[in-house]
């Protein structure tokens, strides 16, 4: 899908609808986006609690022809660094070759029963391309349970650069239904790159 005026009115619109700085977070995607034409994307608002305090995050997942844009925004409270409350925003441009395995996982309600098309109740779109990796280990055994050698470590080693859940109950038919949108959008077209 080539960028349109309708393509780039609905990322904004996406945006100001989470109600999280909107300003700010346009600000920041637009200029990482640049130029180029936006062909899907995906505005996720997360509220947390921390302590006493609640923190909102807005993650922006932007697919233009070449590049995968990620940004993130965060509030903060007043601090030993800044005497008002600030916020944080970041964004990270990815091409789309570097794009190593995009997993989408549906959680679906009565399976027996289930219907093409309907909707998931949650999923959790998870999206690796190397910048970050989880490595877990632990140590290594034999099957003799009277063993006491060192057997060393055995492990598995995870790309988990975004993982991002979105459920029904939480956010919204329509965001499952963007977040569906757009997990096919990038991996259609990462598959043209392969």
């Amino acid at each position: 899908m080539a960028k349109t005026s309708t393509t780039t009115q609905g990322l904004r619109a996406a945006i100001e609808r989470s109600g999280y700085y909107p300003a700010l977070v346009a600000e920041a995607v637009e200029a990482a986006v640049g130029g180029e034409p936006v062909r899907s994307y995906l505005v996720h608002q997360e509220t947390t609690f921390d302590q006493n305090e609640v923190r909102r995050h807005v993650t922006v997942l932007v697919l233009t022809g070449n590049r995968f844009i990620v940004s993130h925004t965060d509030e903060q409270a007043a601090d030993s660094t800044s005497s008002t409350p600030y916020a944080t925003t970041s964004t990270e441009s990815v091409k789309l070759g570097r794009i190593s395995s995009i997993v989408v996982s549906r959680v679906v309600a009565n399976p027996e029963s289930y219907t093409p098309g309907t909707l998931p109740r949650e999923i959790v779109l998870t999206i690796g391309w190397g910048a970050v990796s989880r490595i877990d280990l632990e140590p290594a055994a034999c099957g003799d349970p009277d063993c006491e050698a060192d057997h060393g470590y055995t492990g598995n080693s995870t790309a988990d650069d975004l993982s991002l859940r979105v459920s029904e109950a939480g956010d919204g038919p329509e965001t499952v239904r963007q977040a569906l949108v757009f997990a096919q959008a990038l991996s259609e077209a990462t598959a043209d790159l392969h």
